[in-house]
């Protein structure tokens, strides 16, 4: 395959693939945020399997979730399932299980881990955000 047949294809895959991040129920809002794991609020990300809320970015704020020492993911806390995009609360941690996030306007559960469905009636996953991570006491939690 020659040069110019791999960029067209590599173009076409990453212009449907925005439009797809783009059609997701959830409202798009462009951010760019640090999180210091150093302050009280934000200590539980210290550590593997610690999780924290951020307020103030995306559409209901964010879940931040520390899946190993150097990966962090991070999903907006609107919950994408019909019947709950008008709902005022966003989703919140599961208190018999941390992995789960429960939708308290539907019976909705997605992962904490990589934001899918787990179970409930949901076409769509967690809108997720990108977050960079350099070793550091801070996060970079963004959406471009």
């Amino acid at each position: 395959m020659n040069v110019r047949k791999i960029l067209f294809i590599t173009m076409i895959l990453a212009l449907f693939g925005c439009n797809k991040n783009k059609q997701h129920p959830v409202p798009y809002f462009s951010f760019d945020a640090n999180v210091n794991m150093t302050l009280p609020s934000y200590s539980d990300l210290q550590g593997v399997g610690g999780w924290a809320y951020v307020s103030g970015i995306g559409s209901k704020g964010v879940v931040i979730y520390r899946q190993s020492q150097q990966n962090f993911v991070a999903f907006d806390r609107h919950s994408p399932a019909e019947g709950s995009l008008d709902c005022e609360k966003g989703l919140t941690t599961d208190e018999d299980n941390f992995l789960v996030l429960n939708d308290p306007c539907s019976d909705v559960q997605f992962s904490l881990y990589d934001g899918s469905v787990l179970s409930g009636d949901s076409k769509w996953g967690l809108r997720a955000y990108l977050v960079d991570y350099n070793g550091g006491n801070v996060l970079r939690i963004y959406n471009p």
